[in-house]
């Protein structure tokens, strides 16, 4: 079934809408950080200590906030609203996220404010995960050990984005962490460093990184790894 003309031309106008509002001010970053076991992590040790601190960027310890996972939905809500971009960033437990950032998802994102009649709130928001994972990158292929590839296993995060009226754009990704040196692990949190930069400062062409795997390929730095 074609969608409607009245359809068509909504979704062309929320486009116009997202470009100008990029393109007026620097893009206001929110992570979302849930890692259970972060003394233990060289890599997100890493990431963390890349972020960069003032305007723009706001750093969000899920597990630190909440240690007894009693969140304050108007808190993360009043967040969300405040912010251009959301990132979660996270372990890629069992193909997934940790424990407490389902349970942000399964409380903050109400029916009737992100989702469903009136659910609007989040509309024209961009939003990606940014994960580790012990495996290669070729053990995410359909062929592979996994089975599956990291954007496919994301799936439930790009739908819920979808759901939201958001917008999902590639993961950025650091694989075979367990095997990774000191200075490799540096290098990722320059990237990320990188990344966030670019993403504040309007200096992604979002459209062309939704086409890519990984949003790691496509930041502006000779710096940048190529996975």
């Amino acid at each position: 079934m074609q969608p409607s003309t009245a359809r068509v031309c909504y979704d062309k106008a929320q486009r116009v809408i997202r470009k100008l509002h990029f393109n007026i001010h620097m893009a206001r970053i929110l992570i979302l950080f849930a890692h259970p076991a972060f003394e233990k992590s060289r890599v997100h040790k890493s990431l963390v200590k890349h972020v960069p601190r003032g305007d723009g960027i706001t750093f969000h310890d899920l597990y630190e906030a909440y240690p007894d996972y009693d969140i304050d939905v108007d808190r993360e809500q009043a967040l969300l609203l405040n912010h251009d971009i959301i990132i979660f960033q996270h372990p890629f437990y069992w193909y997934s996220c940790p424990a407490i950032m389902k349970q942000w998802l399964d409380l903050v994102l109400e029916h009737g404010w992100a989702y469903g009649r009136g659910g609007t709130q989040l509309a024209g928001k961009y939003v990606l995960n940014a994960i580790t994972a012990g495996g290669r990158e070729e053990v995410y292929q359909e062929s592979g050990y996994n089975r599956f590839t990291i954007r496919q296993l994301l799936a439930p995060f790009d739908q819920t984005a979808h759901l939201c009226k958001m917008i999902y754009l590639p993961p950025f990704v650091v694989h075979d962490t367990h095997r990774m040196d000191a200075a490799s692990i540096e290098r990722f949190g320059e990237q990320y460093q990188q990344m966030l930069i670019a993403l504040k400062d309007n200096n992604v062409t979002l459209a062309s990184a939704d086409q890519g795997k990984y949003i790691n390929e496509i930041i502006p730095s000779t710096k940048a790894l190529k996975l």
